[in-house]
């Protein structure tokens, strides 16, 4: 027979499980983009047609069953550099006959690697996606790649 006690004792254990679970997730380190090896390679020119062709078969290819992004390394022309409203560099990849472009946002630690870039160069970057290429209809207009946590690899 089960005791007031006993049921008690299960009900602790439980919790401190529970506990311990959720301050492990809580705390658990970010991941590190650019110290994990690079899964693909690419022109910037060459995953926007991938997502502009098939989105659902780029999203398979690029995420993995948790929702996680490969990590890339996109190679392009800098077409436009900006920052957005963290005070972080976002530099958009793209050839003027592309239809949409790769748009990297930097980290606040990596923004600074970005000061010797200029519109015309051409650099690789390493990062991870965050949304594939779209048309949208409504604004009859392009949306780009998406990368986040990004560097710069190579100028």
């Amino acid at each position: 027979m089960i005791t007031k006690k006993k049921i008690l004792i299960i009900l602790s254990i439980g919790i401190l499980i529970a506990v311990a679970v959720a301050l492990y997730m809580f705390n658990k380190p970010a991941r590190d983009v650019q110290a994990t090896q690079t899964d693909f390679s690419y022109k910037a020119s060459e995953i926007v047609n991938e997502y502009l062709t098939d989105a659902k078969k780029a999203n398979n290819k690029y995420l993995d069953e948790e929702g996680n992004s490969k990590v890339l390394e996109i190679t392009g022309t800098v077409a436009q550099i900006s920052e957005d409203f963290n005070h972080q560099k976002v530099i958009l990849l793209k050839a003027a006959t592309d239809k949409a472009g790769v748009s990297a946002t930097f980290t606040k630690e990596t923004s600074s690697h970005t000061t010797n870039i200029k519109v015309g160069d051409e650099i690789t970057i390493k990062g991870v996606i965050r949304s594939g290429a779209t048309y949208d209809k409504d604004l009859e207009m392009y949306e780009n790649v998406t990368l986040d946590k990004s560097d710069i690899v190579s100028k």
